[in-house]
């Protein structure tokens, strides 16, 4: 869980970097190609293939074509087809494709994270509702092809990294899992982007080197091996939690408007959820004890 929080802190302020210096000023998928490359350079030195099978790495890489690439270009695509309240409203579902996507490749069905799941996303959008425009369909439907592909992604490297060795080193074989990603972002930004629009100050380059570094390349890896250590439920739970952070650190920094009473009230119902669903956990190793 440790890992979780530290990577919502590390993407709450990402979050604001993006909206402030880099949104509409620099060509969006260059801005992922740029991440995504630069995540690959972090994890290169430590890559060593001998590590899995030819069918491992592939999955891997399959995984970050998903949770990464693929995702990036329906997220990105969104913003012309809706407002930015509308794309984040509709991001509160994740938790639910999560719980529902975990069960699926686990063989399983735990009807209580949809319970715990469901408060997650009640009290995103207590955060996050704002009224919304007609013909909205198609842009909330583009949206939840980037939710779906980032659940898919996480809960599809905890299958995979429970089918792997304990004593496997992670980060020794997590460089597959950006160079798939990579082999979306380059022909996306080969023939979808726009060469005038690469950052044109020092600052903006600053902010694509940290989100490429430490916010992708550091934070995707700890995310992900966060996912494995909790259970579906607490992840499901913990992808929403982004929203209060994201909101508090732009309140904070940037000075921007925000409602504090929607935001206190949200964010409550989120860390409720997260104790029921702890809560539930305990009873249910007691009762297996």
């Amino acid at each position: 869980m440790g890992l979780l929080v530290g990577v919502t802190v590390l993407w709450a302020f990402s979050f604001s970097l993006i909206g402030v210096y880099l949104a509409g000023q620099v060509d969006s998928y260059f801005a992922v190609l740029m991440r995504i490359g630069l995540a690959v350079l972090v994890f290169l030195p430590f890559l060593r293939p001998s590590l899995l099978r030819g069918r491992q790495r592939l999955a891997l890489m399959g995984l970050g074509a998903v949770q990464l690439g693929v995702m990036y270009i329906f997220f990105y695509q969104s913003f012309l087809l809706l407002s930015v309240p509308e794309v984040l409203l509709f991001t509160i579902f994740t938790p639910i494709y999560i719980a529902l996507l975990d069960d699926a490749l686990f063989g399983r069905f735990t009807p209580f994270y949809l319970v715990t799941a469901s408060l997650a996303v009640l009290g995103a959008a207590v955060i996050r509702y704002q009224g919304l425009d007609s013909g909205f369909w198609t842009g909330f439907l583009v949206v939840q092809g980037a939710n779906l592909c980032f659940a898919l992604g996480q809960v599809g490297y905890r299958r995979l990294s429970a089918s792997l060795p304990a004593s496997l080193p992670r980060h020794s074989v997590f460089g597959w899992f950006y160079l798939g990603a990579l082999a979306v972002a380059v022909p996306a930004f080969a023939l979808l982007g726009n060469a005038a629009g690469l950052p044109s100050t020092g600052i903006q380059w600053g902010v694509l080197l940290w989100l490429g570094l430490v916010a992708s390349g550091l934070g995707y890896f700890l995310w992900n091996l966060g996912a494995t250590r909790v259970d579906a439920g607490a992840l499901a739970i913990m992808n929403n939690a982004l929203i209060p952070a994201g909101l508090l650190v732009n309140l904070v920094i940037w000075n921007r408007d925000a409602d504090l009473v929607r935001l206190g009230l949200g964010g409550a119902i989120i860390v409720g959820s997260l104790l029921l669903n702890e809560w539930w956990l305990k009873r249910r190793r007691l009762a297996a004890a």
